[in-house]
């Protein structure tokens, strides 16, 4: 399927709190395969500048703003979330109410993940200790 409008193209941002060992990750648009390719790369760079043991690093992604994706694509990001150079030891989504929200569900199946509609909320979850961090999360 051929996407012309700009609103739709793939965007992401990737910040480091370096003393709590957490990415923050924004995404949004439609991504395809090079778009999945660019995030991985930049997404590499940034984990190397977080300094935490292999698999210790805490993951925040928002996809509050992402667009449905291709089957291609979220096979491409389930390959991404399956990378064991790269998994996280928690990872907390703020998604929307979307089909998008599903599909990471999907591509996320068996991770130690939890889903949030606020990025405090997330956070919260991330940073908690073992007893607090089924507090505030939304099931299902």
């Amino acid at each position: 399927m051929l996407r012309d409008n700009s609103s739709m193209q793939a965007s992401f941002s990737i910040t480091n709190d370096v003393a709590h060992g957490l990415m923050r990750i924004t995404m949004a648009g439609f991504f395809e395969p090079a778009d999945i390719a660019r995030f991985v790369t930049e997404r590499d760079a940034a984990f190397r500048q977080l300094r935490t043991r292999p698999n210790e690093h805490l993951s925040l992604v928002d996809i509050r703003a992402m667009d449905i994706q291709a089957a291609e694509s979220v096979m491409g990001f389930q390959q991404v979330l399956s990378d064991p150079r790269y998994r996280s030891r928690r990872i907390a989504f703020v998604v929307g109410r979307s089909l998008a929200a599903m599909q990471i569900r999907r591509a996320a199946k068996g991770r130690d993940t939890q889903y949030f509609d606020e990025a405090d909320e997330a956070e919260a979850w991330l940073l908690a200790t073992p007893p607090e961090a089924s507090l505030s999360r939304r099931t299902g």
